[in-house]
């Protein structure tokens, strides 16, 4: 069958229609034989695009399908697809976040793992993760600041050593740098001088070491030999008995007991001290007047005649 160039030039012209319309679709990012799901989700502004991608951990699964605003609450409706392969959960979160330094935005697909699995048609909410440009641009006014108060503190410092080095003629800088020099000798000097002296003391150094090593080791066995002697016990002992003299003390001054009440009670006192009185004038009448107690089974009566001061002293 012989084809006509009519049919052959509808033929063409019916290609050129496809492959323009595959190129347009393309180039917008949209697929035309594709089996994906579709979600939407919503942002207060769009700073998406038909050809942003929707990724999952940096991988493109899906695109955008539709933009809208929604009149009535003032949001961007954003539709997009994903693979039918991917199973994520209805409680995950939509990113939408920057590509790339020069512009450009995308949605990333953070899985929670958490409540039912998603089904075509939901709504998935979303979030809004600052790019590198736009968190340079709210900190630049700061960065302007500091670099500022950075050139500003390294003119002061160049003002300072223009101040301190007076002289800016050569003499004037060998003179410094012989100064220099000069101060670096001594400091080298010096440092001969320690390794000097630690070379001479070497074996004195050791020897102090050593001692301090067996001191150390004299204290930790003296430390165990304390322990295995008890010293805890002991001291727990002696805890207990200040304790309970403690409290005999307190008792005391309370004026509990015998001790207390000799201490405390003043009539008890008196008590005492007028029979000590009577005790030492009944040996000092014996001593005066010893036939008075031999003479005690008769029935005479001898009077008592208290003693004279003369007698008492």
């Amino acid at each position: 069958m012989k084809i006509t160039r009519e049919v052959k030039v509808a033929i063409l012209v019916l290609s050129g229609i496809a492959l323009f319309i595959y190129l347009f679709t393309f180039l917008r990012g949209e697929e035309l034989f594709s089996d994906s799901e579709s979600y939407y989700t919503e942002f207060d502004y769009n700073a998406l695009s038909m050809s942003s991608p929707v990724t999952v951990k940096g991988n493109k699964i899906g695109k955008i399908e539709d933009i809208d605003y929604v009149f009535e609450t003032g949001k961007t409706r954003v539709y997009f697809s994903v693979d039918p392969k991917l199973k994520f959960s209805k409680n995950s979160m939509i990113r939408l976040y920057q590509t790339g330094l020069m512009g450009g935005n995308g949605l990333s697909i953070i899985d929670t793992g958490d409540g039912d699995i998603a089904k075509p048609g939901d709504f998935i909410a979303s979030e809004v993760k600052p790019g590198l440009v736009t968190t340079l641009e709210k900190d630049f006014s700061k960065v302007s600041s500091n670099l500022d108060n950075t050139l500003l503190s390294a003119d002061t410092l160049v003002t300072n050593l223009n101040a301190l080095v007076v002289d800016e003629s050569n003499e004037g800088l060998k003179q410094t740098i012989a100064e220099l020099n000069s101060t670096l000798k001594s400091f080298k000097g010096l440092s001969n001088s320690i390794q000097n002296v630690i070379k001479q003391n070497n074996e004195k150094i050791a020897s102090v070491l050593e001692n301090f090593d067996k001191t150390s080791e004299n204290l930790s066995a003296l430390s165990s030999e304390l322990k295995d002697a008890g010293l805890s016990t002991t001291i727990e002992g002696l805890n207990k008995t200040l304790v309970s003299m403690q409290s005999l003390l307190s008792s005391i001054e309370g004026g509990e007991g015998t001790i207390g009440k000799l201490l405390k009670d003043d009539a008890l006192y008196n008590n005492l001290e007028g029979a000590s009185k009577e005790m030492e004038l009944l040996l000092l009448d014996i001593k005066l007047h010893p036939a008075r107690y031999r003479r005690i089974l008769s029935k005479k009566e001898i009077p008592y005649q208290p003693p004279t001061e003369d007698q008492k002293n």
